[in-house]
């Protein structure tokens, strides 16, 4: 499993680590790590037949002295390196690993080695313990890094960006990575927000501590198809559609059909053995033409054990909020989304209904609907947005996905899970419904209990987001176009963890 650490569980698995080395031990490992990494880069790029150069942007901190351990270990290898420092190092490890690069021979400018032409450059300048805006002479500095269009490859995290929440410190946009080495766990603002583009492809380096990790693991883990549990697995051949649930959906009101059919459509191509639609707005809809398969049954009771999905354009009017009262009374998995939510969110007694219920519920709010549920401004949900969502998920005595990028799935109990898949070809109409639909097939495919409704929603967020990926653009792909290619990403997990045939 992937563990994310929040920076104070980080804090508290370095001084586990330190307790049992010498000082300087994990700077040494970290600095190591990444020059490994980009001594086989630059082979890759530059061939065996001349030394490759790099530029280390180093900071004040330990950021900056994983930066000179970096490029000591660099130039053992062979390779010219130049550090930029234009501060002093102030931290003990720090002080001690730019003592040992001048010992060595290493130089350190003031000032920005204009007439280099690096092949790599490192940004080093800060890591973990940035509280302040990116300024200058760094975000300068950075700056003309980018401009010389070489890859970047960031220690830890790129700097200026918060490894809690992803967003860049005081909306000051630093530079995009081509690479992140991260040292000793994975960090959640690595795949949320404004990483999504600026950390480029994560590679985690424990620096020996796996055994450490073990002992405590964090709440958080980022989305893995290994965890899908049988979701993951290939049916059984004897299977019919009786073993695969029954999925009901309530929405569409007029004007909003479309909604309800994506969900509903969506349900089916996940594997739904059934799906009962009631699209409030649409009464005489007697068949879905697109999807005949689909049972169109206006105001029908819904089936107690079937799995609900609620809210899909579903309205927010007076009515709505009457049928919602029936709705949170389902016996059996729920699934509330949008609509459904600003009804809740608007009264009291639903909200009441929402949280003592005691079958598995999930909702999926996007941020505008979290925050209205958690009586708050939509920028403050997206401030943390793991807080957020684990505040929510508390309130409602629901599993939450709060949806965006780098959708974060949290529980009661204080464990959350981020989503890292996906791309902005999902920032499109009816997405969410279809999202909602997915996770209500999964939900009904599974055992009963926490577990495995915990797996179902990860499945569901996690191949959402690489339907995204598979359509390979980022715009231009409806919300019709997400369950046939999440369908497709399934079979493909299924296949590959198939026992090969003995011929």
């Amino acid at each position: 499993m992937g563990f994310l650490y929040r920076i104070e569980e980080l804090r508290a698995l370095e001084a586990r680590a330190r307790a049992g080395l010498a000082p300087g031990a994990l700077m040494q490992r970290a600095g190591r790590a990444a020059a490994a990494h980009l001594h086989t880069r630059l082979r890759q790029r530059v061939g065996t037949q001349r030394a490759g150069t790099v530029l280390l942007l180093c900071g004040p901190g330990d950021n900056g002295g994983d930066g000179f351990v970096c490029a000591a270990a660099l130039r053992e290898l062979g390779h010219d390196c130049r550090c930029w420092a234009p501060a002093a190092s102030t931290r003990p490890d720090a002080v001690a690993a730019r003592a040992h690069w001048q010992a060595s021979g290493g130089e350190i400018h003031a000032q920005l080695p204009t007439q280099m032409k690096p092949d790599i450059v490192v940004d080093a300048l800060f890591g973990i313990g940035a509280q302040r805006p990116l300024a200058d002479p760094f975000l300068g500095a950075l700056r003309a890094a980018q401009a010389l269009g070489v890859p970047i490859v960031a220690l830890d995290v790129p700097s200026g960006l918060h490894a809690d929440t992803g967003a860049w410190i005081g909306a000051v946009a630093g530079v995009r990575a081509a690479t992140t080495l991260t040292f000793l766990g994975d960090k959640p603002g690595l795949h949320m927000l404004d990483a999504r583009d600026a950390a480029g492809t994560v590679e985690v380096h424990s620096l020996q501590t796996d055994a450490l990790q073990a002992q405590a693991p964090p709440a958080g883990a980022l989305i893995e198809p290994d965890q899908f549990g049988v979701l993951g697995q290939a049916r059984a051949a004897r299977s019919n559609k009786g073993d695969f649930g029954t999925v009901s959906v309530v929405g569409g009101a007029a004007g909003m059909v479309g909604a309800a059919l994506l969900a509903a459509r969506a349900a089916l191509r996940l594997g739904a053995g059934k799906v009962i639609v009631d699209c409030i707005g649409a009464p005489g809809l007697a068949v879905d033409l697109l999807q005949p398969e689909l049972m169109l049954r206006p105001g029908a009771a819904i089936a107690p054990g079937s799995t609900l999905v609620a809210g899909c354009g579903m309205g927010s009017d007076a009515a709505a909020s009457e049928r919602l009262v029936g709705l949170l009374a389902h016996e059996g998995p729920a699934l509330f989304d949008a609509d459904a939510l600003n009804c809740i969110a608007a009264t009291p007694q639903l909200q009441q209904r929402l949280a003592a219920r005691s079958q598995t519920t999930v909702i999926t709010p996007h941020p505008g609907e979290a925050a209205r549920l958690l009586s708050c401004a939509t920028p403050d949900v997206q401030t943390d947005r793991i807080a957020s969502a684990l505040r929510l998920a508390r309130q409602t005595n629901a599993i939450v996905v709060l949806k965006g990028a780098g959708s974060v799935v949290a529980q009661p109990d204080g464990h959350y899970a981020v989503n890292p898949t996906g791309s902005a070809a999902l920032a499109s109409a009816g997405t969410g419904d279809v999202l909602a639909g997915m996770i209500g097939a999964l939900l009904a495919q599974s055992a009963v209990g926490l577990p495995a409704a915990i797996a179902a929603v990860h499945a569901g967020v996690w191949l959402h987001g690489r339907a995204a990926e598979l359509f390979a653009q980022d715009s231009g792909m409806s919300a019709s176009e997400i369950a046939p290619l999440a369908a497709r990403a399934l079979a493909q997990l299924r296949c590959a963890g198939r026992p090969a045939r003995l011929d």
